[in-house]
């Protein structure tokens, strides 16, 4: 046994199979340990840190990218509530626009069925009263002619003579409308 390995032994700690036999054991077990750790330190923790860093990155970056997407569906979604407000506002205003376009297509067509009725009452009253007098006329022409031929029979001569026949005409016609005004 070793001179330093003793010195364990003495103090009563027993190591049991894993003790080392000779010091060299411990120190080559030391310096593989510094070369694990020294390549561990340069090779394996860079690549470790390299991956959580490009890991950490990817994460950052999706809650970003997340943020921004969140960013625009809530931009999306205020311009899409301005757009259906402004489009119920205009809806609004077109049936308001129809309901008063509507009242003012009915009042001008009530005005115009009101001035055309208008309008054919008074051509209506105009073509009674031209035909009234022209009925009247005729009636007048038809009444003196009778008339005459009446009073030429009750007289016994004839009234061919045109003034004669016109004066007994005027005359009869007044008696007549006198009769039919006192009635």
């Amino acid at each position: 046994m070793s001179p330093n390995l003793g010195v364990l032994q003495e103090t009563g700690i027993n190591l049991g199979p894993l003790a080392p036999h000779h010091m060299s054991e411990v120190i080559v077990g030391i310096v593989l340990m510094l070369i694990i750790f020294v390549i561990m330190w340069k090779v394996v923790v860079p690549a470790f840190e390299k991956m959580y860093q490009e890991r950490s990155d990817k994460i950052e970056g999706g809650m970003q990218r997340a943020a921004r997407a969140e960013a625009k569906a809530e931009a999306a979604l205020a311009d899409y509530t301005e757009q259906l407000k402004a489009a119920r506002e205009e809806a609004a205003r077109i049936r308001e626009d129809a309901k008063n376009q509507s009242a003012t297509i009915l009042a001008e067509a009530r005005d115009k069925a009101t001035k055309e009725s208008q309008r054919i009452l008074e051509a209506g009253r105009v073509q009674l009263e031209a035909e009234r007098l022209h009925l009247v006329g005729e009636l007048r022409g038809e009444v003196g002619t009778m008339a005459t031929t009446l009073a030429g029979k009750i007289v016994g001569e004839s009234l061919s003579d045109d003034e004669r026949a016109q004066r007994t005409i005027d005359r009869f016609l007044a008696d007549l409308e006198s009769a039919g005004q006192a009635r």
